[in-house]
C-alpha cells in the first residue's frame, strides 16, 4: 500500500484510533465496515500498513456495527457450473461489484468480504440457468441446505410430443433413481414451457421426468426459490437479500 520506510509504518487500525481518537477495536469496525480510505481509496483490512505521509479519512456516513454475513441471489447463466458438474466456469466468477444489480447499488454497502466465504445452498445444473443462492448465514444454510424443504420453481422449455397421460404421471406416478416421486405441481405455461413447483429436486430430476413421458428437454431455468423469486434480475448479475425477505 505504501512505500514508505517499513519502520515508520503502522497499522491502519491503530493509525484510525489515533487520529479519531476511539478505541482501536472501534477502529477496526469502522476499517471492516469499508468506511475507511487511504489517500481516497477504501481499504477494508485493519492490518494493512500507512505510512506517516498517507491520508486517512473516516467516511461522514459511517456506522459503529459488525459487519453482519449476507446471503446472494445470482441469475446464473446457463453453461456456469453450480455443483452438480464441473463443466464450465464456475457460478462465482460471476460474483463481482461490477456485476452487482443497479437498483442495489445503495442499499447495501458492497464490501469484498461479502464474496468470500459463501455458501452454495441449491445446486443447479450447469446446462441450467436461474436463480442460484450464496450466503455468509447459517440460519439461510439450515433452511435451503440441512432442511432442504423448500419449494423451488422451474420453467421447463421442451420438444417433442408427451405420451398418454403424461402431465399426470409428471405430477404423480414417476420414479426416479428406483424409488418413487412424491406429487409435484406441474402445469403448462404454453405450448412448448411447462412450469415445474417441487421440493427437494435432485440433479436431472427434471429431464429424467421428461424423457419419461416422452418430451426432450432443450432448456431449464429456475424461477423461485421458497419465496424469493429472482424476478427481473438480469443474466450474470446478482443481488443482496433484503432484511424483509423470508425464504
Amino acid at each position: 500500500m505504501t512505500d514508505s520506510d517499513p519502520e515508520l509504518t503502522v497499522r491502519l487500525a491503530k493509525r484510525l484510533a489515533q487520529t479519531l481518537p476511539c478505541s482501536r477495536r472501534e477502529a477496526e469496525l469502522y476499517i471492516e465496515g469499508g468506511y475507511v480510505s487511504v489517500d481516497g481509496q477504501v481499504v477494508e483490512e485493519a492490518g494493512a500498513r500507512v505510512g506517516p505521509d498517507q491520508t486517512v479519512a473516516l467516511a461522514p456516513d459511517s456506522l459503529l456495527q459488525e459487519v453482519a454475513p449476507v446471503t446472494i441471489l445470482l441469475h446464473k447463466p446457463a453453461g456456469y457450473s453450480a455443483g452438480v458438474d464441473g463443466g464450465g466456469k464456475p457460478a462465482l466468477c460471476c460474483l463481482s461489484q461490477d456485476a452487482l444489480s443497479a437498483p442495489e447499488h445503495g442499499r447495501q454497502r458492497f464490501l469484498k468480504r461479502h464474496l468470500t466465504g459463501l455458501t452454495l445452498t441449491n445446486p443447479l445444473d450447469t446446462r441450467a440457468s436461474g436463480m442460484l443462492i450464496f450466503t455468509q448465514d447459517f440460519r439461510v444454510t439450515r433452511k435451503l441446505v440441512d432442511v432442504a424443504d423448500v419449494e423451488q420453481e422451474f420453467i421447463v422449455e421442451v420438444a417433442g410430443t408427451i405420451g398418454q397421460d403424461g402431465l399426470a404421471l409428471l405430477k404423480h406416478g414417476l420414479p426416479f433413481n428406483g424409488k418413487p416421486l412424491a406429487p409435484i405441481k406441474v402445469s403448462w405455461q404454453n405450448e412448448t414451457k411447462l412450469r415445474f413447483a417441487l421440493r427437494s429436486v435432485q440433479p436431472a430430476q427434471i429431464e429424467h421426468m421428461c424423457r419419461m413421458v416422452g418430451l426432450t428437454v432443450l432448456a431449464i431455468k429456475r424461477l423461485r426459490i421458497g419465496r424469493i423469486s429472482m424476478a427481473a434480475l438480469p443474466p450474470g448479475q446478482w443481488r443482496y437479500l433484503q432484511e424483509y425477505e423470508r425464504f
